[in-house]
């Protein structure tokens, strides 16, 4: 038998092989400041069964940016084709471009054993919860007071303080939505922060309506092939 490492997130058969699964899509939310960018990355560091959903837009690439890792990047014309040929499970205008997640992209990889990391705000997760609820796993991030926030804004030394206001008055909206999510973590301590998003993910990866290889996996066991 194939020896994997203590506290791997997945069941295996008798050969060390995962039993197969559908993937999942894990949202994060959270005010900025709150340490979502964080936990992201870490996350997509140390999982490598984890993938970051890539938007489509309308914006014109960047210097430094790659199409089809920052931001597939589309047409105004075919981004109006790809909503009204439902081909995105969630998007949004902001300011005057145009941002959504691809329908094709996702399914491949939760089909695949995959699961799909989303950085959205409620506005967008509503939309998720709205078309692909069984998949859907949201958590919100939450600092632990109004006065901490307002620190790590300003210590972050990235917006004049005209910006810092405008994220601060946004945050109290934001964060009225916590109801709206699966799990709400509060990002008191970074690292203890990480580890309950990373226990909530082993967790939702092992529900049993997600590991649709149980059934075969069973029936061998019982003779029942």
């Amino acid at each position: 038998m194939t020896e994997l490492p203590a506290g791997h997130p997945l069941n295996v058969d008798h050969t060390g092989r995962p039993i197969r699964r559908r993937g999942l899509m894990l949202v994060l939310s959270s005010p900025s400041g709150a340490g979502k960018s964080t936990i992201s990355r870490a996350l997509l560091a140390d999982e490598p069964d984890l993938r970051l959903s890539v938007s489509v837009t309308t914006r014109p690439k960047r210097d430094g940016e790659v199409n089809g890792r920052d931001y597939h990047f589309i047409t105004p014309e075919r981004f109006r084709e790809m909503v009204a040929g439902d081909e995105l499970l969630e998007h949004a205008r902001v300011f005057d471009n145009f941002y959504g997640t691809p329908r094709r992209q996702v399914e491949a990889e939760l089909t695949a054993g995959r699961d799909v990391l989303f950085d959205i705000d409620w506005q967008g997760t509503q939309q998720l919860a709205d078309k692909v609820a069984r998949d859907l796993v949201r958590v919100f991030i939450l600092p632990p007071s109004t006065a901490e926030l307002e620190r790590r804004l300003r210590a972050r030394a990235q917006d004049p303080e005209d910006v810092v206001q405008r994220r601060m008055a946004k945050a109290a909206d934001e964060m009225s939505h916590w109801a709206e999510y699966d799990y709400i973590v509060v990002n008191t301590d970074v690292t203890a922060a990480i580890a309950r998003v990373r226990a909530i993910l082993t967790a939702e990866r092992l529900r049993r309506d997600r590991q649709v290889g149980l059934a075969d996996f069973v029936n061998a066991m019982r003779g029942e092939e």
